[in-house]
């Protein structure tokens, strides 16, 4: 929950700061120095890898469960956990612009933690570009997004922190892209994005303090890997 903090500010008399100085006279403006309106232009850095990256990410509502996807396909594929849909059937699937669309849940693979999902109208949905996860780099910048805690739309930045750490993923042992990019519960299923907005991983899980918030060690499971489990997923 957030909560909004509202903080009363006395003088050395206990009044409230901020009050007329003396009775008759009108306060006078003022004017702090601002810099001149930059002229406008596109995007650029990761701002314009965020913009490109945001249409094609989805948030995930299956039961009780919640969490991030993003489209994989022109034919109306969304990539996301299995412990997302938690082996349900059927899920409800959040657009970049708050549209609701009901997706089915076509297949699971649980031991490396992996669902896809189905909707009806791949017209309305945007594909992500997937990237080749073997071609990072430790140091390399790359963007987490996805639905923390329910904030749907929410863009983390930070590099990666190693390659190939062994981590638990599913049912079993895995290797996964470690990165500093802030992940929180709800970013799981979301794509873990290079400086050209290219998919190269999944984000699965992170290494929690005792409060079980972000402490800068999250994972992903590469994108050479997500890949070609997805279209197995779908080819079946």
């Amino acid at each position: 929950m957030i909560a909004a903090l509202v903080a009363a500010v006395t003088g050395a008399a206990g009044g409230v700061a901020g009050a007329r100085l003396s009775e008759g006279s009108e306060p006078v403006p003022a004017a702090l120095p601002r810099v001149s309106p930059a002229p406008s232009a596109g995007l650029t850095g990761m701002s314009a890898t965020a913009a490109r990256v945001l249409p094609s990410v989805v948030s995930v509502e299956s039961g009780s469960m919640g969490g991030s996807g993003f489209v994989v396909d022109g034919r109306g594929h969304i990539l996301t956990n299995a412990h997302v849909v938690a082996g349900n059937v059927r899920a409800t699937v959040v657009l970049s612009d708050g549209r609701r669309l009901s997706a089915r849940v076509i297949g699971a693979d649980d031991d490396e933690d992996l669902a896809v999902l189905e909707v009806g109208y791949p017209r309305d949905l945007t594909p992500a570009t997937l990237g080749r996860s073997a071609e990072l780099s430790v140091g390399e910048q790359v963007l987490a997004i996805g639905s923390p805690l329910g904030l749907s739309g929410t863009v983390t930045a930070g590099i990666v922190s190693a390659l190939d750490r062994e981590v638990r993923l599913g049912g079993a042992h895995r290797t996964a892209v470690q990165t500093d990019a802030s992940i929180n519960p709800g970013n799981s299923g979301g794509p873990l994005v290079n400086a050209r907005g290219e998919v190269v991983g999944v984000n699965t899980a992170i290494a929690a303090g005792r409060g079980g918030g972000n402490i800068g060690i999250g994972f992903a499971i590469p994108i050479d890997r997500a890949a070609p489990i997805a279209e197995r997923i779908i080819r079946n």
